[in-house]
């Protein structure tokens, strides 16, 4: 449209300003096929659009709003044409209380109250996308800013609505999934309504009030040491059993020796330790005498 303009300003200065008595009149058949150059290339460069993959044209004419689209690459339209583009891959929104992680600088996290009348911060991940047939009908209704007018109130209306229902611990722990599916289900009704498809949500971080976080971590830790001493009970009880089985297997073999000895076994194992005692470079000579001890003799 410049250049159309351009081209137009060219050749109604080269037909209206240079008169026949201008220094410059030599000049004015070139001026206008300048002119009408430029006004031929940007006629061409308006009738020819160029879509980038994963975009689509929407149409408007004079603020009318067409219903057809253009797909992605190179595509012939009416040079008045205005040709808004638009995402339709998968975009994604961020609420986040860490500064420069959301799409809003500075702490965005959404505040909610619980079941329980607690304060709870929650950073949001919203994945989703335009529905490339229903672009026409959101840049009719909605115009190109979607995500403030559509993403980020539905998403944070609906996250409070829904954090009512959970009190803050089951919401920080064992809810969390459902909590997650809940709002999901909530916020894909308006999305489909208005165009959008929800693709997914991530809750991805719920920070407890610092009351809460101290007493939850003081009831981790007590369970902790709980598990712990029923661990060292769990041991000292083996090792009762261990000491039991130990001293019933002593006492019994004591049992088993008292009652099966004889005085011929007790004969025979002396005699075997006699005969160990004569290996020794100390015994030399071993007499054995009609007592029950024999008498040894060292010649060293």
């Amino acid at each position: 449209m410049v250049l159309i303009i351009l081209g137009l300003i060219i050749f109604a200065a080269a037909t209206y300003a240079f008169r026949n008595n201008s220094p410059f009149i030599r000049f004015k058949g070139a001026i206008k096929i300048a002119g009408i150059v430029f006004i031929a290339i940007g006629v061409l460069n308006a009738c020819f659009k160029q879509i980038n993959a994963g975009q689509i044209g929407v149409k408007s004419l004079f603020g009318k709003v067409e219903d057809d689209i253009l797909q992605s690459g190179l595509n012939f339209v009416n040079p008045l044409v205005d040709v808004k583009i638009i995402d339709i891959k998968t975009q994604n929104y961020t609420m986040s209380g860490v500064h420069d992680e959301g799409a809003v600088t500075g702490d965005d996290a959404i505040r909610v109250l619980t079941a329980d009348g607690l304060e709870v911060s929650i950073d949001l991940t919203v994945l989703y996308r335009v529905v490339p047939s229903e672009a026409p009908r959101l840049i009719k209704e909605t115009g190109l800013d979607y995500n403030d007018k559509i993403v980020r109130p539905l998403t944070r209306t609906k996250i409070r609505d829904n954090a009512v229902y959970y009190d803050a611990v089951s919401l920080y722990s064992t809810k969390r999934d459902t909590f997650q599916m809940r709002i999901f289900n909530s916020i894909e009704k308006d999305f489909n309504k208005r165009g959008l498809i929800l693709e997914q949500l991530l809750v991805r971080n719920i920070t407890l009030p610092a009351s809460v976080k101290t007493t939850i971590e003081s009831k981790i830790n007590a369970e902790q040491d709980a598990q712990k001493m029923q661990f060292v009970l769990q041991k000292e009880k083996q090792e009762a059993e261990r000491k039991r089985v130990e001293a019933q297997g002593i006492a019994d073999y004591q049992r088993i020796i008292s009652t099966g000895l004889s005085d011929k076994q007790l004969q025979y194992e002396s005699i075997k330790a006699n005969l160990e005692l004569a290996k020794s470079a100390n015994a030399k000579v071993i007499i054995m005498g009609k007592g029950n001890s024999p008498m040894i003799i060292d010649t060293k």
